[in-house]
């Protein structure tokens, strides 16, 4: 279950590499599968290969900070194939 600072700090992580990446969209967010206090942020992955390099380069500076600033772990997870992507939905977190 998602707390709400967790809620908070999703959506600041999302909107962060959203504004570096405007070609992304949410998907969801799921537990991970080794440790349920895990969570996944799925989102749509760049076309270029290389976009989606620097994309999990930016959020993977941003996701180091928020585990030694609040001891959570999350990933982002940049998806080509969306389909069957169980998880929260973006207005489920934050409706």
């Amino acid at each position: 279950m998602i707390n709400f600072k967790q809620k908070e700090i999703i959506g600041k992580l999302f909107n962060a590499v959203k504004e570096k990446f405007p070609e992304i969209e949410f998907i969801s967010v799921t537990e991970g599968p080794e440790n349920p206090a895990d969570f996944w942020i799925n989102v749509t992955a760049p076309e270029d290969e290389e976009r989606e390099d620097e994309l999990i380069e930016f959020a993977g500076d941003k996701i180091t900070d928020i585990l030694l600033d609040y001891g959570y772990y999350f990933l982002l997870m940049p998806r080509k194939n969306t389909a069957g992507i169980g998880g929260m939905k973006y207005h489920e977190i934050f409706a």
